[in-house]
């Protein structure tokens, strides 16, 4: 078997509490009762290296998704195709903002890639760590805030229970499903999700997938 054929096998399996996560969310939650079901044949899937999972998340802050695949095309090609700490040190600054990133990106990148690089982070200790303590290393990497490292739980290492209350998506799935479209508070949303965990990561990608039904990756 090929590695390309491995790697799409690898890419369709569900992570394995996805199941029980689904069964005891729909019999604690009866909103997610109903939900659930409709989108029982999707899952959230995880693709890329830690490092391509934050540079991305870089790239597209504050422009839409079709410009920051743009932008990441060409930082992919400046990159010679393998977008990795290395090979983006090795880069000018004028490469990189040839590429179409921001003088900010540009100071954002590269400091990520020298953490990458100079072992400042414990990537290769983060499987054993708790959530918190990852979330507070990666805090500590210039544009990177609490969003991108939640983000980066769920997407990259798929945590199980992960609650990103600064997602603008996930308040607005709460607040139509949960409140009637009305507005909806921090502290209203966390007790919503009170009910969620320890599968918290799972209810939050069936409310994302309540607003738009096509699943979002990282």
């Amino acid at each position: 078997m090929s590695k390309v054929s491995q790697q799409v096998i690898i890419e369709e399996v569900a992570p394995d509490y996805w199941e029980e996560a689904c069964a005891d969310l729909m019999k604690h939650d009866r909103i997610l009762k109903k939900i659930i079901p409709k989108y029982g044949s999707v899952f959230l899937r995880t693709r890329g290296d830690a490092f391509n999972t934050l540079a991305r998340a870089i790239v597209g802050q504050q422009i839409s998704v079709a410009a920051a695949q743009s932008v990441w095309n060409k930082v992919l090609l400046a990159s010679k195709n393998k977008v990795n700490p290395k090979n983006i040190l090795a880069l000018s600054i004028e490469d990189l903002r040839t590429a179409g990133l921001s003088g900010r990106k540009v100071e954002y990148i590269r400091d990520l890639a020298e953490h990458f690089d100079s072992g400042r982070l414990h990537a290769n200790q983060w499987k054993g760590m708790e959530d918190e303590a990852i979330i507070k290393e990666l805090c500590g990497i210039r544009g990177i805030g609490c969003w991108t490292a939640e983000m980066f739980l769920i997407f990259n290492m798929v945590r199980p229970n992960i609650l990103p209350l600064d997602d603008a998506g996930l308040i607005k799935a709460i607040s139509l499903n949960y409140f009637s479209g009305e507005p909806v508070s921090r502290h209203e949303a966390r007790e919503v999700a009170a009910n969620w965990a320890p599968w918290r990561t799972v209810a939050t990608w069936y409310m994302w997938r309540s607003i738009d039904p096509k699943p979002v990756e990282y």
